[in-house]
């Protein structure tokens, strides 16, 4: 994929600072999600990616099967380019926290399943882990790895089951040391999971 890398960024220019990825969902843009950064914790490098898909009038990070459902080679794909800049600007020993919303949660939930190594911390918001796409998602997959997954009770736009098994798997599966929180609203981020996010980031990058 050649596709070229179209960044947002806000806060520290320090390339050794700790690096928040915001990564949008489908059917947006960097220009969006990078608001975000306005009310997360100062000391970080905050950078929103384009997705590399146009769709919509936005950007997509896979083709779908179905709603929440990627196509195993399309994410694939699109993981392999994400990884290839990642590595440029963040060599192995700057930390790296994944900050996904909907469409960008399964693709930041996809990332940490294939290498949770990698990874400082990852968020998925109002979104579903890729599931039967080609990552693993076996028993204790993300062991150590901090985890936050936020879900509004009356989302219509992610199908309940997919919800509901990504919770569980984080919760009881995966091994990872996670923070959940659920609010009533629907397919989008309210305040108090805003404010969860903020001292979520905060516990991840403590010598930003």
């Amino acid at each position: 994929m050649s596709t070229p890398v179209h960044i947002a960024s806000h806060g520290s220019t320090d390339p050794e600072a700790p690096l928040v990825v915001l990564l949008h969902g489908r059917g947006s843009h960097e220009h969006e999600i990078i608001e975000l950064a306005r009310h997360l914790p100062e000391g970080p490098a905050y950078v929103a990616v384009r997705a590399p898909i146009a769709e919509g009038g936005g950007y997509a990070w896979f083709a779908n099967r179905g709603i929440g459902r990627p196509v195993a080679a399309s994410l694939a794909e699109t993981m392999s380019w994400f990884r290839e800049w990642l590595d440029g600007i963040a060599p192995n020993g700057r930390p790296v926290v994944l900050v996904g919303f909907s469409g960008g949660a399964a693709f930041a939930g996809g990332l940490a399943l294939q290498e949770p190594g990698r990874f400082a911390g990852v968020a998925v918001l109002y979104g579903t882990l890729p599931f039967d796409a080609g990552v693993p998602v076996e028993a204790d997959r993300l062991a150590g790895l901090p985890v936050l997954v936020a879900h509004g009770d009356t989302d219509q736009v992610i199908p309940r089951e997919l919800l509901d098994r990504t919770s569980s798997y984080l919760l009881e599966e995966s091994g990872a040391p996670t923070v959940a929180h659920r609010d009533p609203g629907g397919h989008g981020i309210t305040a108090a999971a805003l404010g969860e996010l903020a001292s979520w980031v905060a516990a991840r990058v403590p010598h930003a």
